[in-house]
């Protein structure tokens, strides 16, 4: 969808809002409404952002053909392209030096395993770290992701050039391009600690994991000290 700059205002367009649920006071609905315009405006300005994204000049050619190990052995960067001219990488906090992977990085992917069955249509998608690729098998087996294709950088050239050059243990999502025979960088998440706000935790914008896109609906939010875990105490069955 192209950003179209001639746009009514998001106030009158909240004005036109018929919706109202039972034993709704009118401070609801007034409170309601405003944030109805609010919603409209982010909804024009993540348009907005994503068109700035799209028409970034062309970015720096891969000095090298990274090779990373997936489940049948080598396989280089251009290679995981497949028959698209996208690729999406997403490198998770899973080094060596861990016992476990990150469980926010595993949330993340949980959800981007049912995703990646309609986003394969569109581009192509690899998840990476830096363990071994048995390991990392192992650890996609045990979380059951069906969809997306794990590699491992085991030499970390490809950590080392584009998530983190001293080698950290850090996510990182990356777009790559392809054209006129060559593959390019598109697109890197480059907010980092030092770009948080006052209170929050550092993230990137738009939010990648929809756990939290929910979360922000509800009443009580993301909450100050909660976080995704590996495992959670098993549930009482609902009758």
């Amino acid at each position: 969808m192209a950003y179209n700059a001639n746009l009514i205002p998001a106030a009158e367009l909240s004005a036109k809002n018929k919706a109202r649920f039972p034993n709704e006071s009118p401070e609801y609905r007034e409170a309601r409404n405003h944030l109805l315009t609010e919603e409209i405006e982010l909804r024009r300005h993540v348009e907005r952002v994503a068109a700035h994204r799209r028409a970034l000049p062309p970015g720096g050619e891969i000095p090298e053909d990274y090779v990373f190990e997936g489940s049948n052995g080598a396989v280089r960067l251009s290679q995981l392209f497949g028959d698209k001219d996208t690729l999406v990488i997403y490198s998770m906090m899973f080094g060596p030096q861990r016992e476990r992977a990150c469980p926010m990085c595993t949330a993340m992917l949980t959800s981007w395993d049912g995703t990646a069955r309609n986003l394969r249509e569109r581009v192509a998608l690899a998840v990476t770290a830096r363990s071994p690729i048995k390991r990392l098998l192992d650890f996609k087996r045990e979380r059951g992701w069906q969809n997306l294709q794990i590699y491992s950088d085991l030499k970390g050239d490809y950590t080392r050039s584009y998530i983190s050059p001293d080698d950290g243990d850090i996510p990182g999502l990356t777009v790559f391009a392809r054209g006129g025979g060559k593959v390019r960088h598109f697109w890197s998440g480059e907010m980092n600690d030092e770009m948080a706000d006052p209170g929050e935790d550092p993230r990137g914008a738009p939010d990648l994991d929809s756990l939290w896109t929910i979360l922000d609906l509800t009443p009580s939010g993301r909450g100050a000290t909660w976080y995704p875990k590996l495992e959670y105490p098993s549930l009482a069955t609902i009758t």
